[in-house]
């Protein structure tokens, strides 16, 4: 592909130590281009430094930002991974999210059986060679608490075998994340899946603050859907949440539909966490991207009512929340600056993943993925790979 120039009234990079973020988010760039050429950024520059030849994409009057990496896609287009957990069942839910900006993702099992798994592995394996976006996978489960197995089915939920473990990992390709409760990452099982390779989360868990503690320091890094599953905050009883809090390093996935979690509570962990910890998922399921009202989800009938996806018990079961309204949620509801909420859904994400270099900041070399905002955070266009795409 040929050397284009994109503009836009306002472009925000994300780049750490760069223009267009701060510690609040900084400002954005105006009357600046992003240079991109086979796919990916050659550089920022002024409108009047565009080279001659140079193909021209004026957004017209938006925010200019990188496209959204989400960690915990379940589902979208109406597709659930673990239902058809395929190439083009990835797909099917890859470009149901791509319309809503995200241009990166890890399409996420929960909590199924070995074969399952393994049959996931492979798929998500083609996909990231096959599939625009796809940067490996996420197993939310079979390791989790019983005490906090929320909506996944406790039939499927055990002890880590090495059966499981070699389904997860067999050919990996690209990022591998696992979630798992800490009272299941003892006897070597957390250094067994860090040695492979994986990135681990701790999540659907009822661990004191002591277990949660310890799993981080022998490298847990992340937290799955904040709050959701999990020992809460006390004064004598930090649990999970407390951990989080208290660590210097530990990232934190959450789901800013409003549902999971108040809004005030999503504030206060914000304020805790900051945009350099914090990173917006969507956890979504089959709704996005589409009008349905009603799906199935292990077996179970879940209905959607006022953005809320629950299940015959009454549980909430994943969300259809995309990336863009997660944004602008952040921004109307938790007063987050727009350029923090940018980087939580962005930055944020790739950092945790190892790929701020590929995806999540417009730099040199990176991926050229982007997504255009109007002044009302809606998507206007979405940009992979420097080909744009119109959005719904």
């Amino acid at each position: 592909m040929g050397p284009r120039a994109f503009t836009a009234r306002r472009l925000w990079t994300l780049a750490c130590g760069g223009q267009g973020v701060g510690p609040h988010g900084g400002e954005p760039l105006r009357g600046h281009v992003v240079l991109t050429e086979g796919g990916r950024v050659v550089s920022i520059v002024p409108q009047g430094e565009i080279p001659p030849g140079t193909e021209v994409v004026d957004l017209g009057d938006v925010d200019l930002a990188p496209g959204f990496v989400d960690v915990q896609v379940n589902g979208g287009g109406g597709a659930l991974f673990n239902d058809t957990p395929t190439v083009e069942g990835i797909r099917v839910i890859a470009e149901a999210h791509r319309a809503f900006g995200t241009t990166s993702l890890l399409p996420t099992l929960i909590t199924d059986g070995v074969q399952v798994i393994e049959t996931a592995r492979a798929a998500a394996n083609a996909a990231v060679a096959e599939v625009p976006g796809v940067l490996g996978v996420h197993f939310e489960g079979p390791f989790l608490d019983e005490r906090k197995t929320g909506a996944h089915d406790p039939d499927h939920v055990r002890n880590a075998g090495s059966a499981d473990l070699d389904g997860m990992f067999r050919g990996a390709a690209g990022v591998t994340l696992v979630t798992a409760a800490a009272n299941k990452l003892g006897d070597g099982v957390l250094e067994d899946i860090r040695r492979r390779g994986g990135i681990v989360c701790l999540g659907h868990c009822a661990s004191t603050f002591d277990e949660a503690s310890d799993a981080f320091g022998r490298g847990a890094t992340g937290v799955t859907h904040l709050f959701n599953a999990m020992s809460s905050l006390g004064s004598r009883a930090p649990g999970l949440v407390g951990a989080a809090f208290a660590s210097d390093s530990v990232f934190c996935g959450f789901i800013a539909d409003g549902i999971h979690v108040a809004f005030g509570a999503a504030r206060a962990a914000w304020k805790a966490l900051g945009s350099d910890r914090m990173m917006l998922v969507t956890d979504a399921v089959q709704p996005v991207g589409t009008d349905m009202t009603e799906f199935s989800l292990g077996g179970q009938r879940v209905q959607v009512k006022d953005g809320a996806c629950i299940n015959e018990e009454g549980n909430l079961a994943g969300s259809a929340l995309d990336m863009a309204s997660a944004v602008r949620n952040a921004v109307k509801h938790m007063g987050v600056p727009l350029g923090c909420a940018l980087a939580m859904a962005s930055r944020t994400p790739a950092t945790f993943l190892g790929m701020d270099a590929e995806v999540g900041c417009l730099v040199p070399g990176s991926r050229a993925d982007m997504v255009a905002l109007d002044s009302g955070g809606r998507v206007t266009a979405v940009i992979q790979g420097a080909r744009a795409v119109t959005a719904c």
